[in-house]
């Protein structure tokens, strides 16, 4: 019989966080850990009231769960989303330390190393996103959030804020065709190399039409291998995030997917803390963009926590995860 808990908490953000939708000043997570005898593992979520989730509604799907099941039969036990993703990650965690085999070897993964991650830049008034340009310039990456009538100013501040560093733009669902296609010639101007979810997705069928030589990116249209044929036709790019798939189990076969389909890989992730991108960072090798900054925007992560040096993130300890 496995013994589940769960648990509620609290992290502050450095400082506000905005993207088109709204804006946060602190990480709500869920910490589930599943015991089975001697052996514990961890695994966490960020619950998103985009997808209609609630720190409420996740725990009480994880406290519906049946009081023994296998990872495989948590596939059909609970749908994709948040709750789902800190069980299976959980599973994964209390299965490797069980056997004594890290879980990239469980999955049939690479063995992890050292990756650079997009650091985000969050939607504020342009003068405000050219500082934290500024402040993080040296960084080779850096992911933009836009989505609002009045972006152009915005983008031209933080590329004169970093100067060198390649830009990837999110709009968050925040733009219609017609102002995605006024805008691309800024956006190539400056020297954006990807675009992630320019178009709300029940509406995202006019990407069928688009023709910008940037590349486009699923973010909320993707979220497991259903549907993958369709986005294909729409997107070059999907961003997969746990919270989306349900967790490792689903995202890998989403990645493997969508590789064979000759769709790019994102891997990205909600704000929340090293629990949750230690294992997203075992999807990231080898994905084309990695957006895994969730503990570079908190006033203080978990401890253990995974190890961030600039841009550079180091594999997860065994203590943290997995």
């Amino acid at each position: 019989m496995l013994k589940i808990t769960t648990l509620h908490e609290t992290y502050p953000l450095t400082k506000a966080f905005g993207i088109s939708r709204g804006s946060k000043t602190q990480a709500d997570v869920v910490r589930v850990t599943i015991e089975n005898g001697s052996f514990s593992g961890q695994g966490e979520c960020v619950p998103y009231g985009r997808y209609g989730e609630s720190i409420e509604s996740v725990v009480a799907q994880i406290h519906e769960l049946p009081p023994t099941f296998t990872r495989d039969e948590l596939q059909g036990l609970m749908p994709a989303g948040a709750a789902r993703n800190a069980v299976d990650c959980a599973l994964w965690d209390l299965e490797a330390k069980q056997s004594n085999t890290p879980v990239w070897q469980l999955a049939g993964l690479a063995e992890p190393h050292t990756v650079t991650t997009a650091y985000t830049i969050s939607l504020a008034q342009p003068s405000a996103m050219q500082e934290d340009a500024a402040k993080n310039a040296r960084r080779p990456l850096l992911k933009l959030k836009l989505g609002t009538p009045d972006d152009l100013p915005r983008l031209k501040a933080v590329r004169e804020g970093a100067p060198n560093s390649e830009i990837i733009v999110d709009a968050n669902e925040g733009w219609k065709l017609e102002e995605l296609n006024a805008l691309l010639p800024h956006l190539k101007a400056f020297g954006v190399s990807l675009i992630e979810q320019p178009l709300p997705e029940k509406n995202d069928a006019p990407l069928t039409d688009y023709v910008g030589q940037i590349p486009v990116c699923a973010d909320e249209s993707c979220h497991t291998t259903l549907g993958l044929d369709e986005l294909k036709e729409k997107y070059q790019f999907i961003n997969i995030k746990l919270d989306k798939t349900g967790g490792l189990t689903e995202a890998i076969k989403l990645k493997h997917r969508a590789e064979e389909m000759g769709i790019g890989i994102f891997v990205g992730c909600m704000v929340g803390t090293s629990l949750s991108m230690a294992p997203a960072l075992l999807l990231a090798q080898n994905a084309k963009y990695i957006d895994l900054d969730g503990p570079l925007l908190l006033a203080e992560d978990r401890s253990p926590g995974l190890q961030y040096e600039g841009s550079s993130i180091y594999p997860p300890r065994q203590d943290l995860w997995g």
